[in-house]
This record gives structure tokens, sequence and C-alpha cells, in this order.
């Protein structure tokens, strides 16, 4: 039996239908945060940013496979960049030693006493670690001058990854995750020591059984699903908690910091305090901002994922811009700073197509 239409319906209910549908999108539209342009570059893909007390904005461009300038570069006031710290430390070349420059920078992060840290898993086109040069630099932002470098050669293998850290001030202590083997890396600040955790645990592993989905397709790195072991990273406000995930897969985990730093528990006492707070969303990095709000970038639907302290996440920013937002890093004056590294759009994932449109962006967001 075919369903009538009737003239109230098709002249009176499809249009109002139409017309709320609009309504509510540009109503959306307008409660949405504006996305502020930074700084952009055209040619060369970066994908960490950190921001600092006073306000000095860097940026890090890993040596992957597109075209390659700089590894750490300081945003002026006028838009210019220029290599950070100088240009001697940005000029390394294969088959030179590693430890005096940077070899493949990922990301930087400014810690709560204004310090400049600079993750180098020296590692170029994701490939082996070159000799033991995988490094984290400290640098004192009123001298620009090096604090301290920290290397990890008897902490980690030439396959793995450092990816992103988050610092705790108070207790002295850093921690990374490892994106190439998968876990957890704690670094004493004061001694220079440092360990792996929870390599063997589900939690810094993608699960095997879900595909990444992006722009309709599985996202493949020449033929193959790429496995992104642990990658994001979070400290909540009072550092009570690590967040960590990888990319792939929705699942957010955390575990209790009081539990890293306890050299007494057995590696599956340790796996026992793991948290697995559930499905939430796909992203790169996270950041907390000091009321507790957790945010993530999720490149599968160009959005950022607001997840309150509750843990109940929601859409918080939805556009188009945002291809594949990657890195954070959140400012005194209250905004959320983000990278688009268009990881999706390289050549090597899209049959040596480069499918990039717009150019490498930094944006800035007015937190609620």
């Amino acid at each position: 039996m075919k369903k009538k239409f009737s003239y109230y319906t098709i002249n009176i209910v499809y249009p109002f239908l139409i017309l709320s549908f609009f309504i509510f999108m540009n109503t959306s539209n307008a409660q949405q945060p504006k996305l502020e342009k930074v700084y952009s570059d055209n040619t060369y893909q970066f994908t960490g940013v950190a921001i600092s007390a006073k306000g000095r904005l860097f940026v890090t461009y890993p040596r992957w496979s597109g075209p390659y300038k700089y590894a750490v570069i300081e945003v002026m006031k006028d838009g210019s960049a220029k290599p950070y710290p100088d240009s001697t430390m940005n000029s390394w070349q294969p088959g030179e030693d590693g430890l005096s420059r940077w070899v493949c920078v990922q990301t930087a992060y400014v810690d709560n006493d204004d310090y400049l840290y600079i993750v180098d898993p020296a590692a170029p086109k994701l490939e082996k670690v070159v000799g033991n040069s995988a490094k984290v630099v400290k640098f004192d932002l009123q001298t620009n001058q090096i604090e301290k470098v920290y290397t990890f050669g008897n902490t980690i293998d030439n396959q793995s990854y450092l990816n992103d850290i988050r610092v705790d001030t108070k207790k002295q202590v850093a921690y990374l995750t490892n994106s190439g083997t998968g876990g957890i890396v704690i670094l004493d600040l004061k001694t220079g020591e440092s360990r792996q955790v929870l390599q063997a645990h589900k939690s810094v592993h993608p699960d095997p059984y879900v595909k990444f989905i992006i722009d309709g397709r599985e996202l493949k790195k020449q033929g193959q699903p790429p496995a992104f072991q642990s990658d994001g990273i979070a400290l909540n406000p009072d550092r009570s908690y690590l967040y960590y995930k990888t990319i792939s897969d929705k699942r957010l985990w955390r575990v209790p910091t009081a539990a890293l730093l306890d050299t007494t528990l057995s590696g599956q006492q340790l796996a026992g305090k793991v948290e697995d707070l559930g499905n939430i969303a796909n992203t790169d990095g996270m950041i907390f901002d000091q009321k507790g709000n957790l945010y993530l970038g999720d490149p599968t639907t160009y959005s950022m994922i607001q997840v309150t302290p509750d843990l109940k996440p929601h859409v918080w920013i939805a556009s188009q811009d945002l291809i594949w937002p990657d890195t954070y890093s959140v400012s005194k004056d209250g905004y959320i700073y983000i990278t688009t590294s268009q990881i999706n759009k390289q050549p090597d994932y899209n049959e040596g197509i480069n499918k990039r449109t717009t150019p490498y962006m930094v944006y800035k967001v007015k937190l609620p």
C-alpha cells in the first residue's frame, strides 16, 4: 500500500522541518566557539605546539615524508618564524651525531614553571632511532639556554618513538608516550633516570579488531593499516591521574600517578591499577583545562571533543578546517591552541597522492 502525502504534509510540514533544521544549524554554528587563525605554513608539515606564560609560541616539525626545513620554530609577533633556539640546532644531516642537534622533533610542551620541553624521538620517517639520540631537551625561557638534556638509551629500543609529554613540576617528573612500540615512559627530572611501564598492557596498543575509518575509508599506509600505539597523554589538574590512549580506537584509559611512581609495584600490580573509561572518541593528542575538562581532537569527524569532569563527551567544535587536529596547548589567558597536521592527507596514506587541501594551521579557541 502506497503512503499518500497530503497537501498539509507537503506544503506545511516539510517546509517547517527544513526551516527548523537550518535554524538549528545556524544557531549551533553561532554558539560554537570560533577558530582563530594564529599561524600557517603552506609547505612544511608541523605537529606540535606550545604557548608560554608570556605568550611565546613554539611549533615543531617532524622529519617525515614531505619537504623539511626546520625542526623547531618560534612564531614571532609579526607572524614570521625563526628556528629555535638557533639555526645550528636545526642543521642535523643524516650520518651526523644526533645528540646535539634536532633529528626528528615530534612535540613541544611548556610546564607550569614556564620551562620549555622539546621531545625529539630522533627517528626520521618514523623508522629507527638514530644512534641513542632520542631525547627531551629542557629550555629556560628566561635565557633561551638549555637547562638539561634527557636521554633514554637504557629505557627504550631503536623501534621506539617518543611522542607526547606531560610534566608534574611539583613532583619533578615527566610522563611520555611511546607510540613506536607502546608504553609509558616515566622520567625523573632531577636525576635524569627513566623507566618504561605497561608495555604489555592492552591500553597502550590499538584494538586490532577496530578499523580506523576516516574520509569514508579505512586509513592505510602503503596498503596496510597503520599501528598507532600509545599516543595522546594528559595530566588532570591536580596531577592525580594520567590519561592516555591510542589514535585508531575510541577507548580512553587512565592510571593513578601514585601507582606509576610506586616502584615497589610489579608490572601485574600496576596493570591492575589501570582504568578503562570506555569508548570516548578517536584522538591524536589531548589536554586538560584548569576546570577539569579534557579536550580531544577527533580526526575522523574533524572535530574537537570536550569531556566534562563527569566523563561525559560532547562535540565542542566541528569544522572542516580541523584536518587531523594533532597537538594542543593551553595559554594563561584561557585559550587552547590547536595544530592541524593533515596526516590523513599525506601521500603515504593515499597511494602516493598528496591530498593536502589547505595550509597546515595553528588555531586558537577561547576556552569556556
